[in-house]
């Protein structure tokens, strides 16, 4: 099947599905939570393929102990190849950490400055995107632009764009969310820009000053820009909930380029931000002034939590291979990420 018939097909069942879904998701849920807490975090994962999700992955670093890595399910659920630890997977907006953290040390090099506006950085976007003169880079990395997020324009995930300069084209000239620091609305279109400054300033390719400023320094081998880089059998497949077929390899996967990482890669990640060992002198500092230190990542067939729970100086990174857009997915998936914390939090 082609990626152009895979896409047609999302189009024709995300609506059905997510009907469908309404009527017997809700009573999936409180299943879900009111089980009996399993005595493993594994027996936690089983569960929650049999609650629906095709395969899972479960990181765990806890502080004085060795990481744990979980699997279960399906890594290929055609090819019948089972979920294993070690598989490549798509971070989604887990990558913002990544780009705060790129931001963080060209300010500390006083390459840029989280001071200085958008029509500073692209006086081509004056006029074409509100406010442009008064939007700061800070308020870009955190979400109080009032730019509009592509990611919430129509067809988005059913004709996506062919590339960054495309998808900025469908936010412009559109009016803004709202004055510039006024609010707080998540917006993918910030991290696009950002994005684009950060080439802007460095010369090339983004990734590749995120794999010398941050990948190389802590020794992470299986992080990568996007899914042209690697193997796509060492990706963990990707299924949208009424469509049969893996659909890892769609076009919106790679035209907009998500990381792909190991849940082991973003874990030690993790713990380097949350402990400052990623950062330089000062550094650190900046970036607590701009940016949060947990994430989460969802996209079709991809949904990811990756957090640090400092009560018990834990990392906790959860990935699961199936979406359905409608919500219940995810509230599904940080049900059992919360039972796993509980069951971790029980055992220290």
């Amino acid at each position: 099947m082609t990626k152009k018939q895979k896409t047609t097909i999302i189009r024709i069942t995300l609506l059905v599905g997510t009907i469908t879904s309404m009527f017997f998701v809700p009573w999936l849920l409180v299943k879900a939570w009111i089980l009996p807490l399993p005595e493993t975090v594994q027996k936690q994962l089983n569960q929650g393929i049999d609650h629906g999700f095709d395969g899972m992955i479960v990181y765990v670093d806890q502080a004085g102990k060795p990481p744990e890595i979980f699997a279960s399910g399906w890594h290929d659920r055609k090819n019948k190849i089972p979920a294993y630890p070690q598989a490549l997977f798509k971070i989604a907006s887990i990558s913002k950490l990544y780009d705060a953290v790129a931001i963080t040390k060209l300010v500390n090099d006083k390459r840029l400055s989280l001071d200085k506006t958008l029509a500073d950085y692209f006086p081509e976007l004056v006029g074409r995107i509100e406010n442009a003169e008064k939007i700061t880079l800070r308020m870009m990395v955190q979400h109080r632009s009032g730019i509009p997020n592509l990611t919430d324009t129509p067809n988005f995930w059913s004709n996506p764009p062919e590339s960054s300069k495309e998808a900025l084209k469908l936010v412009l000239d559109l009016p803004a969310d709202f004055e510039p620091d006024k609010k707080y609305k998540y917006s993918n279109t910030n991290y696009l820009l950002i994005s684009e400054l950060i080439e802007k300033v460095v010369g090339y390719n983004k990734f590749q000053y995120i794999k010398e400023e941050i990948l190389t320094p802590l020794g992470l081998k299986n992080t990568f820009g996007s899914i042209n880089e690697v193997n796509s059998g060492d990706v963990m497949s990707g299924y949208y909930v009424g469509i049969e077929d893996d659909i890892k390899d769609a076009t919106y996967g790679s035209k907009l380029t998500s990381m792909l990482a190991s849940a082991e890669d973003v874990g030690i990640f993790l713990r380097a931000l949350n402990d400052g060992s990623l950062f330089k002198e000062r550094e650190q500092e900046i970036y607590s002034s701009i940016y949060v230190f947990n994430h989460t990542g969802l996209m079709p067939g991809y949904q990811s939590i990756a957090k640090y729970h400092k009560d018990i100086d834990t990392v906790v990174i959860q990935f699961n291979n199936t979406t359905n857009f409608n919500g219940y997915d995810w509230n599904l998936a940080e049900i059992i990420y919360s039972r796993i914390v509980k069951i971790i939090r029980r055992k220290k």
